[in-house]
């Protein structure tokens, strides 16, 4: 049986805090920010959680062995 690989792209993008939440940043802040509002790229700052019902799937991706 062979070893279970880390998803590296995912890897990348999510990380676990130390009470098991899926840490995750917010999209949309990348480019065309003339665009948006102050308040809108000030709450993209900020980093978030993944929901509950998604999390389990995401902490498959990203264990590590």
């Amino acid at each position: 049986m062979g070893k279970i690989k880390t998803h590296k792209a995912s890897a990348k993008r999510f990380s676990l805090t130390k009470n098991g939440l899926v840490k995750i940043n917010h999209s949309h802040h990348r480019h065309k920010l003339g665009l948006k509002t102050s308040k809108r790229k000030r709450h993209l700052r900020t980093g978030g959680y993944l929901s509950n019902s998604m999390a389990p799937a995401v902490k498959t991706l990203i264990q590590k062995f």
